[in-house]
């Protein structure tokens, strides 16, 4: 569970600070505490305290601004609470229907499995060892499709990291770096290019990308518990990190 929804005071901060965000400059306590839940003291002194960690600056009366640090801490917690989410959303209210996984060994009509995520994809182990479990809905021999329902619990996973590695467009004149591209590229599951300079790029170090709606493809891929690389044009790096932040997804950008 992420830090916002394990403590009660830091789930406050976080709504007073995106109220905060959503009202700069002309802030009312009044109004922040109306919607929040809490009294305007209460906000008053949450807000004393964001000032004080440098998450918020003062600009007068009433007039407030939040930092890049408060910024990047809203990001943060944004990103946890989307993940917790999309396991809420994903891996427990999908309980009420069907879905397809791999069974690794043999498997009965019936019978209890234990659900993981392995490269990505959804598998079934016969027992009920896991933190997420199902019914199996078919019989299924190892390496074949099962259907489960009855989903209980989340599936532990770690999500994904991506890196952004850009290279110079035709314009610029400049060539890309193929070592920058092939550390970016090293151990990932997943290489994806926006950009026709990126793939031939790529292409110059024997890695085929995907090539279609590459930072929704990272974003799904990262949420997925995969490792990503997406090398894309200067100039198009930000359609790529947009797909990323809407999906709540970290990721680190790099040049050659």
């Amino acid at each position: 569970m992420t830090d916002v929804l394990d403590d009660k005071r830091d789930a406050t901060r976080f709504r007073i600070l995106a109220a905060i965000a959503e009202r700069q400059p002309a802030v009312s306590q009044g109004e922040i505490a109306d919607s929040v839940g809490v009294t305007a003291q209460a906000v008053s002194e949450y807000v004393r305290e964001l000032d004080g960690d440098g998450f918020v600056t003062k600009e007068g009366r009433s007039r407030y601004r939040v930092t890049e640090e408060g910024v990047d801490w809203l990001l943060r917690s944004a990103a946890d609470l989307q993940r917790f989410v999309d396991h809420v959303t994903d891996d427990v209210l999908s309980s009420v229907g069907e879905d397809a996984a791999i069974a690794t060994d043999t498997i009965e009509e019936g019978q209890q499995v234990s659900l993981s995520l392995d490269d990505g994809l959804l598998r079934a182990t016969p027992g009920d060892a896991g933190p997420a479990t199902g019914v199996a809905t078919g019989t299924a021999e190892g390496d074949e499709v099962v259907g489960v329902t009855g989903f209980e619990g989340v599936i532990d996973l770690e999500p994904g990291t991506v890196v952004v590695q850009q290279v110079p467009p035709v314009r610029s004149g400049a060539a890309s770096s193929p070592d920058a591209l092939a550390t970016a590229c090293k151990g990932v599951d997943l290489v994806a290019a926006a950009g026709v300079e990126a793939v031939v790029a790529l292409r110059g170090i024997d890695v085929e990308p995907i090539r279609f709606a590459a930072g929704a493809v990272a974003a799904d891929a990262a949420g997925r518990g995969l490792d990503c690389a997406v090398v894309v044009t200067g100039d198009r790096v930000g359609e790529v990190t947009d797909a990323l932040r809407d999906a709540g997804v970290a990721y680190e950008v790099s040049t050659d």
